[in-house]
C-alpha cells in the first residue's frame, strides 16, 4: 500500500478532487432556491451530492489499491455484463408494468430509499472493462477485415444489446455514449485504421439522415413523446420556446447573463424557476451566469487536462488491457462533456447528459470515480514496474 500511495499520480487526483468540490459547490447554488419553493429543505441535494462525492472518493481509493488482475478476470467481466444486461432488461420490463415510474417520458432509474440508481452509468464502465479486456486479447487478428468481423462479433452483440434496452426506455443520450464509447475503443485496438474510418463515417451519415428524416417526417406515434419535442428544440429553440425549445432559450440567457465575470455565486436568475432542473444537465448553464464565461472556461480546462492526463497514461502504458482501459475511461470523460456542452450551446441536440462530476447525480459520480482509480491504478502500476525493471537491469 505504502508503494502504492508514493507513486500515485497527482496530476489526475488533484483534477479529480476539485472537479468533485466545485460539483458540490454549484449543485447547491443551483438547486436551493428551488427546493425552498417547494418547501423542501434548501440544503438537501448539496448533502447528497457531499455524500455521494465521499462515496466516490472511497471508491476511487478501493479501485485504485485493488489489484488489475481482478478487474481483468474474464469471470467477473463476464458475470458484470450479465448483471448489467439484467438491469436494463428490468427497467424496459418495468416500463411497461409500471409507467408510472417514468421521468420526463423514460423510465432509467431504480428507486433506492431517497435516491435514484441509474443502471446506464454502470453499463457505460462495465462496457469499457468488457470491451478492454476482449480486444486486448484479440488485438493481433483484427488486422484482417474478415478475422476481425468474426473476432467483433461477441462484443458487437454485447455492446449493441446494451444499446437497444437503454434506447427502449427510451435513454437516446446513453444510447449514444455506449455506441460512441465501443466505436472509440474499436478504432483504439489493434483493427486497421481505414476499417474503423469507414465505420464511423458510415454512423455519421446514418446519424445526420435519421435526423433529417425525423424533422422533417409526421410519425403520430413519437411527435409527442418528450424525447421528439426535445429533438425539434435543437433546430427551432425560440420558435417552440414555450414548450420543448424552453430549456435551450433559457439556457442562452443565463450565458449572456453572465458574461465574462458572472453576476456573483448564488446570483443566478434562471435557476429561479426558469431553467428546470438547473443542478442536472444544464448545470453549466448557472455556473456560467454565476461565475461567467471565464470561470467555466477554467472548471472546462480543468475537466480537460484531466481527460488528456488519462489518454496519456493510456498512450505510455505497455499493457495493450490499461492502454484501451484508460483510452475507453478518457472518452467516456470526454463524450459526455461534449454532450452536455454541446446541448448546452445548442451545437448537439439535448440528450440529458450530465457534466462529469459537476451535475447532480450519485450514479455518475460514483461510477466516473471508479473509472478515474483506476486509471490512477494503472498509473502506479505502470510506474512501479518500470523502477523495478530499472533496478533489475543496473543490479
Amino acid at each position: 500500500m505504502r508503494t502504492r500511495l508514493k507513486h500515485i499520480d497527482y496530476l489526475i487526483l488533484i483534477p479529480y478532487l476539485l472537479l468533485i468540490g466545485v460539483g458540490i459547490v454549484m449543485v447547491y447554488s443551483a438547486s436551493s432556491d428551488n427546493l425552498t419553493v417547494q418547501g423542501l429543505p434548501a440544503t438537501m441535494y448539496l448533502k447528497r451530492q457531499a455524500i455521494f462525492a465521499v462515496i466516490g472518493i472511497f471508491l476511487a481509493a478501493f479501485s485504485f489499491f485493488i489489484a488489475l488482475r481482478v478487474v481483468e478476470d474474464g469471470r467477473l467481466t463476464r458475470l458484470a455484463v450479465l448483471v448489467t444486461l439484467l438491469l436494463l432488461a428490468i427497467l424496459v420490463v418495468m416500463r411497461y408494468l409500471r409507467p408510472s415510474m417514468a421521468i420526463n417520458g423514460s423510465v432509467a432509474w431504480f428507486k433506492v430509499g431517497p435516491v435514484n440508481v441509474q443502471p446506464v452509468e454502470i453499463a457505460k464502465l462495465v462496457l469499457i472493462l468488457y470491451l478492454a479486456r476482449i480486444l486486448s486479447r484479440r488485438e493481433e487478428k483484427l488486422t484482417e477485415l474478415r478475422t476481425a468481423l468474426h473476432q467483433l462479433t461477441a462484443p458487437m452483440i454485447v455492446a449493441g444489446l446494451m444499446a437497444v434496452l437503454v434506447l427502449w426506455e427510451p435513454d437516446v443520450g446513453g444510447t449514444a455514449i455506449l455506441l460512441t464509447l465501443t466505436i472509440i475503443m474499436l478504432a483504439a485496438s489493434g483493427i486497421r485504421w481505414y476499417y474503423s474510418t469507414s465505420f464511423v463515417g458510415f454512423v455519421l451519415l446514418c446519424i445526420v439522415g435519421m435526423l433529417s428524416f425525423l424533422r422533417t417526417a409526421h410519425l403520430p406515434w413519437i411527435e409527442d413523446s418528450y424525447q421528439f419535442k426535445r429533438l425539434l428544440a435543437f433546430f427551432t429553440p425560440f420558435k417552440l420556446e414555450n414548450s420543448g425549445g424552453r430549456q435551450l432559450v433559457n439556457s442562452y440567457y443565463a450565458i449572456s447573463n453572465g458574461g465574462f465575470f458572472g453576476v456573483g455565486l448564488g446570483n443566478s436568475i434562471q435557476k429561479k424557476g426558469y431553467l428546470p432542473e438547473p443542478y442536472t444537465d444544464f448545470i453549466m448553464s448557472i455556473t456560467t451566469e454565476e461565475l461567467g464565461i471565464i470561470g467555466a472556461i477554467i472548471i472546462l480546462s480543468i475537466l480537460t487536462f484531466l481527460i488528456c492526463r488519462i489518454i496519456l497514461v493510456g498512450v505510455r502504458s505497455r499493457s495493450a488491457y490499461r492502454s484501451l482501459l484508460c483510452y475507453g475511461i478518457g472518452a467516456w470523460l470526454f463524450i459526455q462533456t461534449v454532450f452536455n456542452i454541446g446541448g448546452m450551446l445548442g451545437i448537439l441536440p439535448l440528450t440529458g447528459v450530465t457534466l462529469p462530476f459537476i451535475s447532480y447525480g450519485g450514479s455518475s459520480t460514483m461510477m466516473l470515480s471508479i473509472g478515474v482509480g483506476l486509471v490512477m491504478n494503472v498509473s502506479s502500476m505502470e510506474q512501479i514496474e518500470k523502477e523495478r525493471a530499472w533496478a533489475s537491469a543496473t543490479a
